[in-house]
């Protein structure tokens, strides 16, 4: 089974580069022999914040990640999440963790493939 690792960078809203990486990992999740791993760094971990409200017929990344989460794994830079006051106090949304440098790591080693937004 091949596994992508999805890196991403930017912020949740703003450009469409976070968006464009999730719907890359969702049409990759539909094949049933691909397993998709989503990293998160920088403003991109905001992204992974429960409770996101958008106004009607825009993307919500929030909806995106929890769909990616449920057939895959979606992590988030802890030392990036504490610079930008996001505490472990805040509620993520369901099956996304804070995690490190060397969870990346083991994903990029293992991962057939590696695509960075």
């Amino acid at each position: 089974m091949p596994i992508i690792t999805i890196i991403l960078n930017d912020a949740p809203y703003g450009s469409e580069r976070t968006y464009n990486g999730l719907r890359t990992a969702m049409t990759l999740q539909k094949e049933d022999n691909v397993k998709v791993n989503v990293f998160l760094f920088a403003d991109a971990t905001f992204c992974a914040l429960e409770g996101q409200t958008t106004p009607d017929g825009y993307y919500n990344i929030g909806r995106m990640i929890r769909y990616i989460a449920k057939k895959g794994k979606v992590s988030c830079c802890s030392s990036c999440m504490d610079a930008r006051g996001i505490g472990k106090d805040i509620p993520l949304i369901e099956n996304v963790q804070r995690s490190s440098m060397n969870e990346l790591k083991e994903w990029i080693l293992s991962s057939d493939k590696v695509i960075n937004f």
